[in-house]
């Protein structure tokens, strides 16, 4: 084979060791050389100075010390990087004046339809004037249980004012909130076209307003969230937003209490459900909007109601009892 052709054979990065060329030069720091025409099978090795002609002997090759061709080869990858530094520092010095141009090409593109909010502030001004500018229909998904007496101060009048412009406004809790005084008596004083449904689990905070615009958060404290007007990104949002609102329970105006089978409430239905699932007390009550006391009340409740005596044979019970079986028959 050509000297060509073993190189296209052994082709790699110009730092890169082959498998040959490991080989063949472990062979020649134990052997002290090896022969000239065994060079020819890792150009590598003569290429980044690991092997070299032995002064002696014309048909043989002598290696490197590793100790001393590493500090070489590693300085030649510090010039290289500090050339590329320098080559970075250029090209910001070239484009330094280009982006002080104020032209209409020369602002950076945001994604069609998508705006990040980022601050408590700028997100509540960005929702109400939306929902101040709607003219049919509002569509909420509040998760974590009751919400603080400060946010609902915040959205009473908010809220009246769309209602008094003929808005039909529907809304997504957890079960929790069925216990919250303040969520329940913030509807009262509505009195208006206010639907109210529950669920054991929900997805994150979403906003819709007229099914054009939707509000999410992009992180989980919610500080930055998204304003989404992308007509399919809004749809999207809306036929989940009706798929859970089927599934829910009605709170309000006509509040629904929802029978208990065989001695168990539907809260404990849900913990059962993700007791089998193996999830912690921790997961189970951010999942559902609860405290973990509370969490752990109701398992408590629950192995006793089905005779269990510690959480492994309580998951056991679970399984066995079939009231999973029986939860997911419910109208």
């Amino acid at each position: 084979m050509s000297s060509r052709g073993k190189r296209e054979l052994h082709a790699h990065g110009d730092e890169e060791l082959c498998e040959a060329g490991m080989g063949l030069y472990a062979r020649a720091l134990r052997e002290g050389s090896v022969r000239g025409d065994d060079g020819k099978a890792a150009p590598c090795l003569l290429d980044l100075g690991l092997l070299r002609p032995d002064m002696d002997d014309e048909k043989h090759l002598v290696p490197t010390a590793p100790a001393v061709a590493l500090p070489r080869l590693l300085r030649a990858f510090d010039e290289r990087i500090a050339e590329e530094r320098r080559r970075e520092a250029q090209l910001a010095d070239t484009f330094e004046s280009l982006m002080r141009i104020d032209g209409p090409n020369t602002a950076p593109a945001e994604p069609t339809g998508i705006t990040v909010l980022n601050g408590l502030d700028r997100i509540n001004t960005a929702i109400t004037e939306a929902m101040a500018n709607a003219s049919t229909e509002l569509l909420t998904v509040q998760p974590g249980g009751a919400r603080p007496l400060e946010a609902l101060a915040i959205a009473l009048p908010r809220d009246q004012a769309l209602l008094d412009r003929g808005c039909r406004m529907r809304t997504l809790y957890q079960h929790t909130t069925r216990h919250a005084l303040p969520v329940v008596a913030h509807y009262e004083r509505l009195r208006g076209a206010v639907e109210v449904r529950t669920l054991d689990e929900i997805t994150e905070r979403l906003v819709v307003v007229d099914r054009t615009v939707a509000f999410i958060p992009a992180k989980p404290d919610r500080t930055i969230a998204l304003e989404l007007r992308h007509p399919a990104l809004v749809a999207y949002f809306v036929t989940t937003f009706d798929r859970l609102w089927g599934l829910a329970t009605p709170m309000y105006p006509e509040a629904v209490h929802r029978p208990s089978h065989n001695g168990i409430t539907p809260r404990q239905h849900a913990i059962a459900a993700l007791l089998v699932e193996g999830h912690t007390d921790a997961v189970i009550a951010g999942r559902l909007g609860m405290s973990v006391r509370t969490t752990r009340v109701h398992i408590a409740k629950l192995a006793e109601t089905l005779g269990s005596e510690n959480r492994a044979q309580l998951g056991y019970l679970i399984g066995r009892s079939g009231i999973l079986e029986s939860r997911d028959r419910e109208p």
